[in-house]
């Protein structure tokens, strides 16, 4: 294993953080990254990390790495010291007010013109030459605040992999999953070894998260020259939302932990025997499709169905309480789903984003994601 420091570009006097990885396996085409916690405050991810760390030392030391692993266990250190009165606030840039996971920047038009007379004839050589202008292109760019150098720290690391998972939760939650249309047969024996209960498809669903940027330079320069030049399958991006905040523990940490060795290990990423995967617990579903219900007023949030339950159309999922008024407003499903998520907090502000079903029938455009 190598360790590898990343300072961050530093905000005020006297402070500097840093981004620390790890590097397992020796230098090859296969390359795979793993990040966990970009929202500081879910933690699943991060306890994931620590024994996937302790897995793969072990694999490595054993010679069964078939690919250059990078693991992040805690991919953002600013938003680790941003505590309010005992609250952890991980989710949002206190300066910026920027959700930590959009904003990433896109690539590929940049990566075009270094690649116009270096391209050739051999896939592979075209893969290594792709990465190379990763790497050049963010060693050439200065970035102008902290935020910005932590994405582009993180990006270069990550847009070079052939399979990146960013390790998040949700607020309370069944397991469940995003990734693209194109990407998903090659994920889909990783849903299964997780026991995924939704599987969240969108190629583009707005606001620049970091997994869709990883992918990006890749689809675009395949667009751009594909036509003229074999072109790399590029990255495979997948998001995991490990349960819920609160879904923290050593026991579920090590069984994610192993179903993600298995699942790399199903991929050739790491040699070793597959066992027959498990069944999918449930088809994957366009992220357009989704039901989100939001808080018709102020008041207690008084939940009536659990994640993981299936909710008809006309059911109702939650009610908001106004104690002053007496008004007790049913949040009624207008498609129906499985409740995959709800939110943790149980005082709702007027127009609060509540609870999200995945359905195939709500038709929803423009920026899909929550946040």
């Amino acid at each position: 294993m190598q360790q590898q420091n990343h300072p961050l570009f530093s905000a005020t006097l006297g402070t500097q953080r840093e981004i620390i990885s790890y590097h397992f396996g020796s230098p090859g085409d296969k390359q795979v990254y793993i990040q966990a916690s970009l929202h500081g405050d879910e933690l699943p991810g991060m306890v994931v990390a620590w024994y996937l760390k302790q897995q793969l030392l072990r694999l490595e030391a054993e010679g069964k790495l078939n690919a250059r692993i990078t693991l992040v266990p805690l991919a953002n250190p600013i938003a680790m010291s941003q505590h309010w009165h005992g609250s952890h606030m991980g989710r949002f840039h206190s300066e910026s007010g920027q959700d930590f996971n959009r904003q990433f920047p896109t690539l590929g038009a940049a990566l075009i013109p270094c690649l116009a007379s270096k391209l050739t004839q051999d896939e592979q050589q075209n893969r290594r030459l792709i990465r190379a202008a990763i790497n050049a292109h963010f060693n050439h760019i200065s970035p102008a605040s902290e935020l910005e150098s932590q994405r582009f720290i993180l990006l270069s690391m990550a847009a070079q992999a052939d399979l990146m998972l960013d390790l998040h939760c949700d607020w309370e939650a069944v397991p469940h999953l995003y990734t693209t249309p194109d990407a998903w047969p090659e994920l889909e024996p990783l849903a299964r070894l997780l026991g995924s209960q939704v599987q969240l498809l969108a190629q583009i669903s707005g606001g620049e998260p970091f997994d869709e940027a990883c992918c990006e330079p890749w689809i675009t320069l395949a667009q751009h020259y594909g036509d003229d030049y074999p072109m790399p399958r590029g990255l495979l991006p997948a998001t995991l939302e490990l349960r819920g905040v609160c879904d923290v523990s050593a026991e579920q940490g090590e069984h994610d932990a192993g179903k993600i060795i298995a699942a790399l290990t199903h991929g050739g990423f790491i040699a070793g025997d597959v066992a027959p995967l498990p069944a999918l617990k449930n088809p994957p579903l366009l992220l357009s499709g989704c039901e989100y219900l939001f808080a018709p007023h102020s008041g207690v949030i008084l939940h009536r169905r659990q994640p993981g339950e299936w909710i008809m159309a006309g059911d109702t999922v939650a009610e908001i309480l106004d104690p002053l008024t007496d008004r007790l407003t049913p949040m009624v499903a207008q498609y129906g789903g499985l409740l995959y998520a709800r939110h943790w907090m149980r005082f709702a502000t007027s127009g609060m984003l509540v609870s999200r079903l995945a359905g195939k029938n709500a038709g929803r455009s423009g920026n899909l994601l929550v946040g």
